[in-house]
């Protein structure tokens, strides 16, 4: 009877101390929301299968400053994002969602956004326009993300971008470089990388300065990049007085380009001029080898011709040394940030940034810088502030003009020794440009 009567007391003061506790928890103020939360669910999903995992949380560790983290609250701002994790260009992808992943890893460990974490929600549109274009109608649709990054070719952003401006939906374009994505009358499309015709200009005037050429050849992929680079680049060259010799287009992914380079070899012009992705441009330099093609200068646009892989055994390897690329991006590049983020990047993984990566991570903080900016992530006063901004990043100053394009310059580069070296223009140059190009037989 004694522990019957002992256990009722016990059971009693229980019920007495969760009876005071609720009342107590009824009466305290609730929680005030999260700075710039709109008070609604943000629904979570989940990156596209086969995507590539974030960096590891060593590797996190490594990017993270060594203070404190400050706390975040509310629920995380998603970003959409579009781009290349499956398919001929998933390299590009790669780079790309490294640069956006060492700039979230920063942001987020000082607080995020106002204290709410920035979440990057990713799309695969395996190297082709017509998924993205569908991907990014997902994003924006089911989704509901606030504002898009573009993928990473030409052809998908241009795609995408129509998607985008149709839903009214800020798109922020890091990598893609065809003038006409800039050129569609769009209200919600801005860029940060110069266009394609600056990679031709730029290159034209470095060839005009140096090689001084009375010949030139331009082979390109018959893609938007491609097109969008060649074109401004004869045009160019012929009012500068320099003589087109060669203006080949190719099926971009060709398995030979022997009877191409036979074609334009036999033109027998002082300077080439290659736009080609990776896969393409690894190829025209082993077969230009191959066939003793030997123009005083090997010269580029950007692209493949710029890829860390392109120096590598896997690619061009040696055919690829003292070949020269215009590029929008170097490490030695004097813009805050610039050598922290080559560091922070070959760190993480084992291999130096390209100008693609640079370009992502820059956008990153752009998007972030907009969002806090603004208060809010109403698309209309988003659009408004990423059209207001005026920043400086890793990448260089951030500034654009009526039709959302960024004013940004471009630079050369060289493979020497197997490394790209900034060798113009002249007050930038880390190293002196190696010509004529020595023939094959004598490396």
């Amino acid at each position: 009877m004694e522990n019957v009567f002992r256990s009722k007391l016990i059971y009693i003061a229980f019920v007495s101390i969760l009876g005071v506790g609720i009342v107590l928890t009824a009466c305290s103020p609730a929680s005030a929301p999260a700075p710039g939360s709109s008070g609604k669910e943000l629904v979570m999903t989940t990156p596209a299968k086969g995507t590539e995992s974030a960096p590891s949380a060593k590797a996190s560790e490594k990017a993270a400053p060594t203070e404190a983290k400050p706390s975040v609250s509310g629920e995380p701002i998603k970003i959409g994002v579009v781009t290349s994790l499956t398919g001929s260009q998933a390299n590009f992808g790669q780079a790309q969602k490294r640069g956006y992943e060492i700039a979230l890893g920063e942001i987020n460990a000082k607080g995020g956004v106002d204290r709410r974490k920035l979440e990057l929600v990713y799309e695969d549109d395996a190297s082709k326009p017509e998924t993205a274009m569908s991907a990014t109608e997902k994003l924006i649709t089911q989704d509901k993300v606030p504002a898009m990054m573009s993928p990473y070719s030409s052809a998908a952003t241009l795609a995408a971008a129509g998607v985008a401006d149709k839903y009214e939906t800020p798109f922020l374009v890091a990598t893609s470089a065809a003038d006409n994505i800039t050129e569609q009358g769009y209200k919600w499309v801005f860029r940060i990388c110069a266009p394609s015709s600056v990679y031709a200009s730029t290159m034209v005037d470095f060839i005009a300065d140096i090689a001084k050429p009375q010949t030139l050849a331009i082979v390109f992929e018959n893609t938007n990049f491609g097109t969008s680079t060649a074109g401004p680049a004869k045009e160019i060259a012929e009012k500068k007085g320099i003589k087109v010799v060669a203006y080949e287009a190719y099926k971009a992914g060709a398995p030979d380009f022997k009877p191409l380079i036979t074609k334009v070899k036999s033109a027998n012009p002082d300077v080439v001029f290659f736009v080609s992705y990776l896969m393409d441009a690894t190829l025209l330099m082993r077969q230009s080898k191959e066939l003793d093609f030997n123009p005083k200068m090997y010269t580029a646009g950007g692209a493949g011709f710029s890829m860390a892989e392109f120096v590598s055994e896997s690619g061009a390897g040696r055919a690829a040394e003292y070949t020269l690329s215009v590029t929008q991006w170097t490490a030695d590049a004097k813009w805050p940030g610039a050598k922290d983020f080559d560091a922070k990047f070959t760190e993480l993984y084992n291999v130096a940034p390209e100008y693609h990566a640079a370009e992502a991570y820059a956008a990153v903080y752009v998007m972030a810088d907009a969002i806090k900016r603004a208060g809010t992530l109403d698309k209309t006063k988003l659009r408004d502030a990423l059209a207001n901004t005026d920043m400086n990043t890793a990448f260089g100053p951030i500034k654009f003009n009526a039709q959302g394009q960024n004013s940004h310059p471009m630079l050369i580069t060289q493979v020497q020794k197997g490394t790209f070296v900034t060798v113009w223009p002249t007050d930038a140059a880390s190293a002196t440009p190696v010509f004529p190009t020595p023939p094959w037989s004598q490396r």
